[in-house]
């Protein structure tokens, strides 16, 4: 869960949002962002201290109507058991949604940089280097694909996310209100459309429990 930035919103959005998150720090983090929050979205939200590894021990099977995994899988060396894990707990007819860096797209950034040494050697490598100078891993459409039909939650719909967009450093003010629409609206079509989505960044993928 992180901080809960995404737990807060869909709170406020008027969903029931359960966070799991086994970082004390990040879960400090959320509990104070909660706190602040009005009495009816705090009722709606429920924290919890757990590894997404080990959701047999928190949740019966079937508990949720959507699980959300968004920049998780990159963390995780041998992401199977978790994703099996998560597609338990899922009622039938649940989403099942996942964000992850597209290892088929790892030679983007650097190539755009300019580091064309690097962009080489993204080439035979599911292993990147993140913003905050961890090692980590990405995924590919296919292997993703297989492993969401294996658990019984098989793939429903994807999208690329930060066709155009990924150089963007973090602290790089927002543009303009009419220019920032027109990214948005650039980047939601690219990541709809083929052959740009196949290159995004990050990789949106919905399974759907059986």
């Amino acid at each position: 869960m992180g901080q809960g930035t995404q737990a807060l919103r869909l709170a406020r959005a008027g969903h029931s949002v359960t966070g799991l998150e086994s970082d004390l720090r990040m879960l400090a983090a959320a509990r104070q962002a909660l706190g602040v929050e009005p009495e009816g979205i705090r009722e709606r939200v429920r924290l919890i201290e757990g590894d997404g590894r080990e959701t047999g021990v928190h949740f019966l099977p079937g508990s949720f109507d959507v699980v959300l995994c968004h920049g998780v899988l990159m963390y995780v060396q041998e992401p199977d058991g978790l994703l099996a894990g998560l597609a338990r707990v899922l009622a039938p007819g649940g989403l099942l949604s996942l964000l992850v860096r597209n290892a088929d797209a790892l030679a983007m950034r650097p190539a755009r940089a300019g580091d064309f040494g690097a962009a080489h050697a993204a080439f035979d490598t599911v292993t990147y280097t993140n913003r905050l100078g961890l090692t980590v891993r990405a995924d590919r459409l296919e292997s993703l694909t297989a492993t969401l039909a294996g658990i019984a939650a098989p793939l429903h719909a994807w999208y690329g996310v930060r066709v155009f967009t990924d150089d963007v450093g973090n602290d790089e003010a927002l543009p303009a209100p009419q220019d920032l629409e027109r990214i948005i609206a650039a980047e939601d079509r690219a990541g709809r459309t083929e052959p740009y989505r196949r290159v995004a960044a990050l990789l949106h993928l919905c399974g759907v429990r059986n």
